[in-house]
């Protein structure tokens, strides 16, 4: 979604100016114009994507985005790469709703993004919208929305990006094509780095490494009166979970068909989209000894096909000063998890088997009043959701033997949320705005279905957990001119949140879970009663020269949970990975045509680990920073430096208060091109 002309952008965050370039005439694609009501919401528009290797990175430029954990996705098992907005309460599954060009991009199994299958040189931007996205975007969107943009066909190579670096790190991706058709494709590799440091590191822990590669063509053109696109793509990587034995690989391909009309006056149209997503994940686990001097396996979960598929539809329609929008959407996914598990004298002995399917669809309105200095929005939307086919199957692998064969009562509800908005003009560089919504986020196979484990901590699955559900308001104040700036105070309560609950403390045997070590923690995914969340969030953009940019934002959020008779114990305490403020700032400087200068900043406060509070993670900065000489005609050699102070990032401690660390300083050396 792009916004409308008419109305300037409530943030922009955007990387150093570029430079100037030919200009290439692109073929527009099969997308509804918008309605305009985004600007009554917390809404961050991303145009320039160019100086992030990963998507990830670029979108936590915005305060409050994260993965579930601080890592990032050059070394985070896919299996946290989950999205969140706002700190409220980060999930592994992720609480956001990623799209590119209105296909969802999350994992039909576990609900996670692997971010690079998406490589920002095929994309235009991104628009991340924060607070629960009832309307056009569905069930998923509960703390927001990312909508993903993917560049227009055009003619020849139009990105290119090759780099190499710290740790025999090596990058190259390019997009390009002919009208009517893009193809993008990239490849990286990095030896990682070893996530435990100094005197705790032992003989068991390993670089996390890392291979992908990823590959996307898409054909669009004229259709009976129409514009219509195929894009099919897919991708694979392999990585090291820094520990010996430890490693994941993660596959998948997904393909998507859109027909639009959009009238030339803009606003109106119609657009019918039809999308399939096919996914696997192979990960390993080892249990770690005492001072870290060896591991015996744990877990070797060998294959999880897993499948998502769906549609939307909706018309538009404009009378006056009114734009109206009507749609359908349907999704389902299926997927089976298969392991080995319970390791005896050095082998497997179990073999598990376990799955679902799950099914959501609904219906909604969305209206938009668009009158001189006023804007007011509302939608509403109702869903029917379904999970049902569970199997929990375990058997003797010496024998075949069946030893647990469960099949939970399937689960269906109607879930109706809505949104409202309004923003209104004060003057031409004042406005103010305030919004109410309420959304829903079905529990994922991964969470009803799969136990997991890190190390010597297990967390069993739950085929019992119903929807979260998230309601909230905002209020916000914003200028605009040669200092643009924003504002906003938020409440939120998500009710029923999915959070992995402590139930035992090893060493010790436990029901279905078995024998869990000393420094292990056995957790199981469960509802708790609530989460209540209020903060603010701001930013400021200001061109002090035609040579100097400087921007800064921040999120500050108190989140608390109360447990009900579910959790009692979590009553006061913080969600674990929710840290209560994060500040962002960056800096661009040209001081001569050809040099660009550029920093970003990010501090983080404290975050627990657990949901118990007892493992803390410290506060963190990191800063980055990136010179760039441009060649002309959009290319570019450029120096970048990821955590250039080589601040310790702390990102996770076991039980036995061994802790682990995000990427230490990093060194690029490239060459780009952007047309």
């Amino acid at each position: 979604m792009v916004w409308p002309p008419t109305h300037r952008r409530e943030t922009m965050l955007s990387d150093a100016p570029p430079p100037q370039v030919e200009t290439v005439v692109v073929m527009p694609l099969p997308r509804l114009a918008p309605l305009g009501g985004e600007a009554a919401f917390s809404a961050v528009r991303i145009e320039d994507l160019r100086t992030a290797p990963r998507l990830d990175d670029a979108l936590k430029r915005v305060p409050g985005v994260s993965l579930f954990r601080r890592t990032g996705s050059e070394a985070a098992n896919p299996t946290i790469q989950g999205l969140s907005l706002r700190a409220i309460a980060p999930s592994g599954a992720g609480r956001a709703l990623v799209t590119l060009d209105g296909a969802p991009q999350n994992d039909p199994f576990g609900g996670w993004v692997i971010w690079s299958a998406l490589p920002p040189e095929s994309l235009a931007g991104a628009t991340v919208v924060r607070g629960a996205g009832a309307g056009p975007y569905g069930a998923g969107a509960l703390t927001g929305v990312v909508m993903l943009q993917e560049r227009g066909s055009g003619d020849g190579l139009q990105a290119l990006d090759i780099s190499a670096g710290s740790r025999r790190s090596g990058r190259i991706a390019a997009s390009g094509g002919a009208p009517g058709l893009l193809v993008t494709a990239s490849t990286q590799s990095t030896e990682g780095y070893i996530p435990v440091r100094g005197a705790a590191a032992g003989r068991a822990d390993r670089r996390a490494e890392l291979r992908s590669g990823s590959f996307a063509a898409r054909v669009d053109g004229d259709l009976a009166g129409a514009r219509a696109a195929l894009r099919v793509d897919a991708y694979r990587e392999d990585r090291g979970a820094g520990l010996a034995g430890a490693k994941s690989r993660s596959s998948g391909a997904s393909a998507a068909v859109t027909l639009a009309r959009t009238p030339k006056t803009g606003v109106g149209g119609w657009r019918l989209q039809g999308w399939v997503r096919a996914s696997d994940l192979k990960n390993s686990s080892v249990a770690v000894a005492a001072g870290r001097t060896s591991v015996t396996p744990a877990n070797d979960q060998y294959r999880t096909p897993a499948l998502g598929y769906g549609f939307n539809a909706a018309l538009q329609t404009v009378s006056g000063d009114w734009a109206f929008e009507l749609g359908v959407d349907a999704r389902a996914a299926q997927g089976t998890d298969f392991e080995r598990f319970r390791v005896v004298n050095g082998a497997f002995t179990r073999g598990r088997e376990a799955g679902g399917h799950t099914r959501v669809a609904g219906a909604y309105v969305e209206a938009v009043l668009d009158r001189g200095p006023l804007i007011l929005t509302g939608g509403a939307r109702i869903d029917a959701w379904r999970a049902d086919s569970a199997v929990r199957r375990e058997t003797d692998l010496a024998n075949g033997a069946l030893t647990l064969d469960s099949r939970a009562q399937g689960a269906n509800g109607t879930t109706p949320t809505a949104r409202l908005g309004l923003r209104y003009g004060l003057s031409d560089a004042l406005w103010v705005r305030t919004a109410a919504y309420a959304g829903f986020r079905p529990p994922t196979l991964n969470e009803l279905h799969r136990p997991f484990r890190v190390g010597n901590d297990v967390t069993e699955a739950n085929p019992g957990l119903k929807p979260e559900t998230l309601r909230g308001a905002e209020i916000g104040l914003g200028g605009e001119g040669s200092l643009s700036w924003s504002l906003t105070g938020f409440y939120n309560r998500l009710e029923d949140p999915i959070t992995n609950v402590t139930i035992g403390i090893g060493p010790g045997t436990f029901p279905t879970a078995g024998f869990i070590p000393a420094g292990g923690v056995l957790r199981q995914r469960r509802n708790l009663g609530e989460i209540e969340a209020w903060g603010v969030e701001g930013d400021a953009a200001a061109e002090v020269s035609a040579a100097l940019t400087l921007r800064a934002a921040f999120s500050a959020t108190h989140a608390r949970v109360h447990g009900g008779v579910a959790a009692a114990q979590l009553t006061g305490k913080r969600p674990a990975q929710t840290p209560e403020l994060t500040v962002t700032a960056g800096a661009d400087l040209r001081p001569v045509d050809r040099l660009t200068l550029s920093a970003n900043l990010r501090y983080e406060s404290a975050r627990f680990e657990d949901d118990l509070n007892v493992r803390v993670l410290q506060a963190a900065t990191a800063i980055d920073a990136r010179v760039g000489w441009s060649l002309g005609g959009g290319r570019e050699v450029y120096v970048a430096l990821e955590n250039i102070a080589d601040a310790r990032q702390e990102v996770g401690e076991t039980a036995d208060g061994v802790a682990s660390y995000a990427a230490p300083r990093t060194v690029r050396f490239g060459f780009s091109l952007r047309r």
